[in-house]
């Protein structure tokens, strides 16, 4: 388990991260987001031992994280961290060899990233001439390639298109599946709302919320959507009766759609009724909130 404990970074009077409490468990993708500045890159050097903590501390395994720890750490910077001028898999050997991999098992696992990633063909070709989504994927290479045991990805998905978007999730979803903790960070809120387990919202470089999605979606009330349809009469529906049932609290109604909470134990039971005897039900539904509006809410 990757875990930060009080982290705090000061640069001048600036507080970038704040007393930050994280955990990353072991076989899960977390997402870190937050807004420019939230302090999420500023956190991941700090774990990575690239700055130094003002205050707190970075925990591996319920101890403080050592030097040969961060060795076995994969890492992806945000401002992508290889040489422009040097043949892919050179650089790529390379890294492995500063990961603790001998040569041959540096070489071998690059021929077969490279492979995977339909770049076997570009291995001798400078990172300079490939195209920006492929620089990335090299980038990605390097980050997994000596199997770390912990993987720390700063806004992995830039630049990607689609086919490589699904590609680098696969990736993570394996490196998750070997039990090592992922920690990434992403703007695209909806991607990161498809594949991540657990989530951090970062605000001014303080945590304003965490934990598992499903759980962050139902920390507040739970709301419903009613949906009516016009009585025999044919007269136009209007679901503003839902005002006067009992138990339920309306926090809007627009012409047939009503959003509810439902605050008695039989308030649905007589909600339907009364939408029955009116005319009939077209949805009955809990709102799920998304993660755009979880972000918006927390942050605001």
């Amino acid at each position: 388990m990757l875990e930060t404990r009080g982290l705090t970074r000061l640069f001048g009077d600036i507080r970038a991260v704040d007393a930050m409490d994280l955990t990353v468990r072991p076989g899960g993708l977390t997402g870190f987001v937050g807004g420019n500045g939230a302090g999420k890159t500023t956190t991941m050097r700090m774990i990575m031992g690239i700055l130094e903590p003002t205050a707190g501390a970075v925990l591996w395994r319920g101890r403080p994280v050592g030097r040969d720890d961060r060795a076995r750490f994969g890492y992806m910077p945000e401002e992508r961290g290889l040489y422009p001028k040097q043949p892919v898999l050179f650089q790529l050997v390379y890294l492995g060899r500063l990961h603790g991999m001998s040569a041959r098992a540096a070489r071998r696992s690059a021929h077969e990233y490279l492979e995977r990633f339909g770049l076997a063909d570009r291995a001798n070709d400078t990172l300079e001439s490939l195209s920006l989504g492929n620089q990335q994927r090299v980038q990605i290479a390097a980050a997994v390639m000596a199997s770390p045991i912990a993987l720390i990805l700063d806004e992995p998905f830039s630049g990607l298109d689609p086919d490589a978007v699904d590609a680098m999730a696969d990736l993570m979803r394996e490196q998750a599946a070997r039990g090592v903790p992922v920690l990434f960070s992403s703007h695209q809120l909806d991607l990161v709302e498809r594949i991540c387990d657990d989530l951090v919202v970062l605000s001014s470089g303080r945590v304003v919320a965490g934990g598992k999605v499903d759980d962050l979606r139902h920390r507040g009330r739970t709301l419903h959507r009613l949906v009516v349809a016009s009585g025999p009469s044919g007269a136009t529906a209007d679901a503003g009766w839902v005002r006067d049932v009992p138990g339920v609290a309306v926090v809007d109604v627009d012409g047939p759609v009503a959003v509810l909470e439902l605050v008695a134990a039989d308030a649905s039971d007589r909600l339907l009724r009364e939408a029955l005897r009116r005319g009939s039900v077209r949805e009955l539904s809990t709102i799920v909130p998304s993660l755009s509006e979880i972000y918006r809410e927390v942050t605001a």
